[in-house]
């Protein structure tokens, strides 16, 4: 490749980026040698087409110029630098109206920004470095309900200071009556409540107190928000001077014109905040925030077009808005899906029902402490789509207090792990034609401990798992090994797809994905449609083949063979043209896998010789 066209193909690949990125990732993403890249990085260095960064491990950015050699040079390409980056560009591109009951197969359209998380709206990353910056010692975990309220806060007071001025103009009574306001989906702001007072009164030192008095009297006019919004505000902790600056900069995001609330300007703020927030406190973040690009595989392979979305874990909500998304990008309506969810974390209940109402999605989220499995406020819920991110191997969920259940129709969930008792539970709460899109740990697919397998084996003989798909480790704040993902079907035979029984897909995504950071990995909108796209084709029966390395279909038959180990890696097989530069720790996951499963089974005939030389000793 000559030096030309390797500079053509760097700025490029760096524009598609965003305009920067770290050197690992944009050296992963071309696809080169560290000596190749290093010497196209340093060409156009010298030539000021790009710019060297700071950080860990380096950057580079594209450099703007309007003359000379390196103007020349960049003309080659359109160059955009990151802040030039559209709002609309944080959403998934959206198709064409269609029918809703058009099937959809390798073709469909899947978000298109690198960033799988959806933060690139321009000005975003920038409020939250100036919010972050304000914190002082607060920690992360306190901090973010402190912005995240704000947010919300103005997103309320926005929209209903438009509708007042409308009714204002048309009738001034009207602009009074609650029930305007309700009819749309719009809360009720007192005055004291308004963003315009607190806006005006940010440098009063008694802004805390302004902040808690409006959050309560918003929660005491609307119902719905009633012990959902935060109100400590007042509190010696935190800075007044700091509240006020934030809230400067708060009211920068505008939700005044109809322009701006096309782009779901604050909800995206909010989503992207919650990311950021999920990445500072890392482990503790997974718990609240599923990344965005695994969500999107979820609900593009679901498809969750009409029906009972449900969730028994929510977390912050992104199924649910991801799911609602999906509806709107495909023709249908806000109403078509209804959703229902439940969380057992008071404060993340919280971040829950901010995140859907500010996006004006109605939904029944419940909360108690006790949790979904021992006490289920939806017991009597049939849901047609369920998507769920559970806590990964929960030694301490109180299985021993749930010994006769009847969700536990595939086999006794070990009393020191839950992740089988959360897809009994999941299966359970499936409509007779439902679907569910569940994330677990790796183990899952291959323990045999505590009868996990032979949990495993019924459900694979009841021909409730519909596909499986192995991920490639880095996706999750709050862990840094693979997960997996299982899709499940109550029906295969007859929910309007062709007839799937006693076969299973398994899908090998190890390979995809990028690195957005040093430490963490997304789903570029291909990967979510190559995924999406393969599922379907095998489900519908459109042109599905086996691709050996990515996917294959198997037998029930074939499954028995491999002892229900359900592994991807175990049947996709080897790509025809494979590389050296497979992940070491790829290969070790399924020679663990592996392993696990001989040594179970050696553990069974051990057990079986045992057994029959005691037989011949007692009749000898």
């Amino acid at each position: 490749m000559s030096s030309d066209i390797q500079r053509e193909k760097f700025i490029k690949t760096l524009q598609e980026l965003g305009g920067s990125a770290g050197n690992m990732r944009l050296r992963e993403a071309l696809g080169w040698q560290e000596s190749t890249y290093n010497r196209v990085r340093s060409e156009l260095i010298d030539t000021g087409i790009i710019a060297p960064g700071r950080g860990r491990g380096g950057s580079v950015s594209l450099v703007s110029t309007n003359s000379g050699p390196s103007a020349r040079r960049a003309s080659l390409i359109e160059v955009k630098p990151a802040s030039a980056t559209p709002a609309a560009d944080l959403a998934p591109t959206a198709e064409p109206a269609q029918a809703k009951s058009q099937p959809r197969t390798q073709g469909r359209k899947a978000e298109k920004n690198a960033n799988g998380n959806g933060a690139n709206l321009g000005f975003e990353a920038e409020l939250f470095k100036t919010a972050d910056k304000l914190r002082g010692n607060m920690e992360p975990s306190d901090y973010k309900h402190v912005v995240l309220g704000l947010i919300f806060l103005k997103h309320i007071s926005d929209s209903f200071e438009a509708k007042h001025a409308e009714l204002l103009a048309v009738d001034p009574q009207a602009a009074e009556d609650e029930d305007e306001y309700l009819a749309e989906n719009i809360f009720w702001v007192p005055k004291e409540a308004r963003w315009s007072y607190l806006q005006a009164n940010a440098t009063n030192p008694l802004i805390g107190s302004l902040v808690d008095t409006a959050m309560d009297t918003i929660e005491k006019r609307n119902d719905s928000l009633k012990g959902v919004l935060p109100k400590d505000y007042a509190r010696p902790a935190l800075d007044k001077i700091m509240l006020g600056e934030l809230i400067g900069r708060i009211s920068d995001i505008g939700l005044g014109n109809e322009q701006d609330k096309s782009k779901d300007l604050l909800g995206r703020v909010y989503e992207y905040f919650l990311s950021q927030f999920a990445g500072s406190e890392g482990k503790r973040g997974g718990e609240f925030y599923t990344p965005r690009s695994v969500v999107r595989i979820m609900v593009e392979m679901l498809e969750p077009y009409k029906g009972r979305v449900y969730d028994p874990c929510c977390g912050s909500g992104g199924m649910f808005v991801q799911s609602e998304k999906f509806v709107a990008e495909h023709g249908g309506r806000r109403g078509d899906i209804a959703i229902y969810g439940q969380e057992s974390n008071y404060v993340t209940w919280r971040l829950c029902k901010m995140n859907l109402a500010i996006r004006g999605i109605d939904a029944d989220i419940r909360w108690n402490s006790e949790g979904s499995f021992h006490k289920d406020e939806l017991k009597d819920l049939r849901a047609d789509f369920i998507l769920a991110n559970p806590p990964f191997n929960v030694s301490d969920w109180g299985g021993e207090r749930l010994r006769e259940d009847v969700r536990w129709k595939y086999g006794l969930p070990p009393a020191g792990n839950a992740n089988f008792a959360w897809l009994q539970h999941i299966v359970h709460h499936l409509a007779p034609s439902g679907t569910a899109g569940v994330v677990l740990a790796n183990g899952s697919m291959s323990s045999a401990q505590s009868g996990e397998g032979d949990i495993r084996k019924a459900m694979v003989e009841g021909d409730v798992v519909d596909c499986m798909i192995a991920l490639p480790g880095q996706l999750f704040y709050s862990t840094q090994i693979p997960v997996c993902l299982w899709f499940l079907a109550r029906n295969k035979g007859n929910h309007g797809f062709r007839d799937r029984r006693g076969e299973v897909l398994f899908i090998d995504a190890r390979k995809l994905g990028h690195m957005v950071d040093r430490t963490r990995k997304e789903f570029s909108g291909k990967d979510v449609e190559k995924i999406a796209g393969t599922y379907h084709a095998w489900r519908e029966g459109d042109g599905y083949e086996d691709v050996p390395g990515f996917c294959k279909a198997a037998t029930v038959e074939k499954i028995r063979g491999h002892g229900y180990v359900l592994t991807p890696g175990r049947y996709v097989g080897a790509e025809i043209a494979d590389n050296d530069e497979v992940c070491f720790a790829s290969k070790l996951i399924d020679l663990k896998s592996r392993l696990e499963s001989q040594l179970a089974e050696a553990d069974r005939l051990a057990a079986v010789i045992k057994e029959n030389l005691s037989m011949v000793i007692s009749n000898g």
